[in-house]
């Protein structure tokens, strides 16, 4: 008995040996390790992404280096007037000789606002996030900071810049502008822009205007008729060039080089994320793209 029991288990022995022989030879058992991911290289001096569900970190680079944002800033002008309190989108605010001159002055980006025209809050936060108007800008904080002065307001509406940057627990990030045309002080990190841009990214307002790809406005002049502006086209490439694009805005200027924050939806998994200070508007738009597709295949 106990021999033909030794015998069975002898034979049972031999037929795994046989079979387990079988399968490595036609590589059931061991398959080839999957190629590992290449980490992208960009050509931008910070970078971040991040899973904007979970918040996990799927790429950084000079992550928390301060630098300076251009109008990535603008970000945070729209979260300012987004989260007042009692907020009409549709109240209008008449446009001041001011931010002409301001625009005049700086060169600078411009939703092309007239003179004495009445723009609603709704139609500045479209001016402000597709063409980087700077004069948009200006208008928000003129109608949106308290003071009795022009210079007061603006003043205070960057306090409250500040003071939400600091609710968010964006440790690296200063402003003093509204716009992103800095006096020396404003800048941020990829990591805090990329955390700011998934929190007005919840304002479905935000949302919807930073997707948008062009925007034409009506608007009532100074004598009371109607006004047709001229079409205002989205500065962020990307909605045209990377499939599931959702925003959010791109900045440039002398300090800042080429910047962008950027998002994306794709198989119901959004990645959100910034580079800052790339070298040109092909190679942040390059620089985006990579690390997009990086994060959506980890």
């Amino acid at each position: 008995m106990i021999t033909g029991i030794k015998g069975t288990r002898v034979r049972r022995a031999a037929a795994v040996v046989v079979t387990t022989g079988a399968m490595i030879a036609t590589g059931a058992l061991s398959a080839a390790p999957a190629q590992a991911l290449a980490t992208p290289t960009i050509a931008a001096k910070g970078g971040y992404v991040m899973n904007n569900g979970t918040g996990t970190s799927l790429y950084s680079k000079a992550a928390n280096t301060r630098r300076s944002t251009g109008s990535t800033t603008k970000i945070m002008t729209a979260k300012v007037v987004l989260t007042q309190t009692n907020l009409n989108l549709d109240a209008k605010v008449t446009i001041q000789k001011a931010y002409s001159d301001y625009i005049v002055a700086n060169s600078a980006s411009s939703a092309r606002l007239i003179v004495g025209d009445k723009v609603t809050v709704r139609q500045l936060l479209y001016g402000l996030m597709l063409p980087s108007g700077c004069d948009a800008a200006y208008a928000l904080a003129d109608k949106f900071g308290t003071g009795t002065t022009r210079a007061a307001r603006v003043k205070s509406f960057i306090g409250k810049m500040n003071s939400k940057a600091s609710q968010l627990g964006l440790t690296n990030t200063h402003f003093d502008s509204f716009d992103g045309i800095g006096n020396g002080a404003n800048y941020s990190t990829p990591k805090d822009l990329t955390k700011l841009a998934s929190s007005t990214m919840k304002s479905s307002t935000f949302k919807t205007i930073v997707k948008t790809k062009s925007y034409t406005a009506k608007t009532i002049t100074r004598t009371g008729s109607t006004r047709t502006m001229g079409k205002w086209t989205n500065t962020n490439g990307l909605l045209s060039s990377y499939s599931g694009t959702i925003g959010v805005k791109t900045g440039s200027g002398p300090e800042a080089k080429y910047c962008l924050v950027f998002a994306a939806t794709r198989n119901g998994k959004t990645v959100i994320g910034t580079v800052l200070a790339s070298t040109s508007i092909t190679a942040r738009e390059s620089d985006a793209k990579k690390l997009m597709s990086y994060a959506f295949a980890r």
